[in-house]
């Protein structure tokens, strides 16, 4: 299991194993668009096996903090939550949702995120609300523009039925909802409850597991699709272009020496160990930092994305994406200085003139 100790660490974590991760997402859907169930269940039973010997070999969290540990069946509503989510994202692309519009659609996370916080009773600052409408204004316009730079039909125009893509962006609608409320769900559990970063990880990925029994003939016949793909050796030159940062690096190593696999099932493993490095990444943010912090990273990390995937493809920057990625990165700036800065200091001031009036 992965090792984290600072802020570097999550970083290369969340931007260089999601960024990869969306890579092999790519070459997987280019030759089997129906394999989202597939790769959620790949997804979790490496996250499974790789984080069990963290709470076999672990001593148990620190209770001097006065906490109760989690209980069982908080784990499992937060395993529930976050399979449907999961299974939610994948399912879209058997409706022929394509990854720009996936993407496009995720990152409203942030609005979603803040209103479940306001349900539940939680404030924001105008300045908060509105870098986070900013943001995703933003990463909205940078979707739309790299999307048109592939030529990539981002309309529901595109040979399939208006029917089955409402139903995918329906798919993609309940699971933002979901994840929103799971993120303050999380977040509330580790305000309450002794827990580690780690025990999330696990339990939210190997509870899950059993869900998986009624849909194994579906998940038969993925992977004999995936199996049925070509030999990797040709997939290696495009993946040679990649950008090896973080959890990237070996990438290119193991695709040498994985040239007789089917390129389906080698980027399926791929896509299963950069999702663990990326959601290793975002699990250890959530411990650390409030849900809509986490969304804002996402979103973020979703714009380099899409940088990425333009340099790989040979696209120059388009004015509108140069002008969505001010946007994004701007406005990050602007919530992380309004929530790191401005009102820890202010709630300070006002803490520190009620001492003195009581004085």
């Amino acid at each position: 299991m992965i090792e984290v100790f600072g802020p570097l660490s999550v970083i290369t974590l969340i931007f260089g194993g999601c960024c990869s991760n969306v890579y092999a997402l790519e070459e997987i859907l280019k030759q089997e668009p129906d394999s989202g169930l597939l790769i959620t269940f790949l997804q979790f039973v490496l996250a499974s096996a790789l984080s069990a010997p963290t709470q076999l070999s672990s001593p148990s969290p620190n209770r001097s903090s006065g906490k109760p540990p989690v209980p069982f069946q908080r784990w499992a509503v937060i395993a529930s939550m976050f399979y449907a989510v999961n299974m939610l994202n994948n399912w879209a692309f058997a409706f022929s949702i394509s990854v720009p519009v996936h993407i496009i659609l995720r990152s409203f996370g942030s609005v979603w995120t803040m209103a479940a916080g306001s349900i539940r009773g939680k404030r924001y600052s105008t300045l908060q609300i509105f870098s986070v409408a900013l943001l995703t204004f933003g990463v909205i316009a940078s979707a739309w523009a790299d999307a048109e730079s592939k030529g990539k039909n981002l309309s529901t125009s595109a040979p399939t039925s208006m029917g089955s893509f409402v139903s995918g962006l329906s798919l993609l609608l309940t699971a933002q909802i979901l994840s929103a409320y799971m993120g303050i769900y999380v977040q509330d559990t580790y305000a309450l409850f002794t827990t580690t970063w780690q025990e999330n990880l696990f339990w939210s990925h190997f509870l899950s597991l059993p869900l998986f029994l009624p849909v194994a003939s579906v998940l038969r016949r993925q992977y004999a699709s995936l199996a049925a793909t070509p030999p990797i050796s040709t997939a290696v030159l495009s993946l040679a272009a990649f950008p090896t940062i973080g959890p990237a690096k070996p990438l290119l190593k193991l695709a040498e020496m994985t040239k007789t696999v089917p390129s389906g099932i080698f980027f399926l493993a791929v896509n299963a160990i950069t999702q663990l490095a990326c959601i290793s990444g975002v699990n250890l943010l959530s411990s650390r930092s409030s849900a809509v912090t986490v969304t804002i990273v996402l979103n973020v990390r979703k714009l380099i994305s899409f940088m990425f995937s333009t340099w790989l493809f040979g696209h120059e920057l388009s004015g509108r994406m140069m002008v969505g990625a001010g946007l994004v990165f701007g406005s990050g700036a602007l919530y992380g200085w309004e929530t790191s800065w401005r009102i820890p200091r202010a709630k300070k001031a006002e803490a520190n003139g009620i001492r003195k009036e009581k004085r």
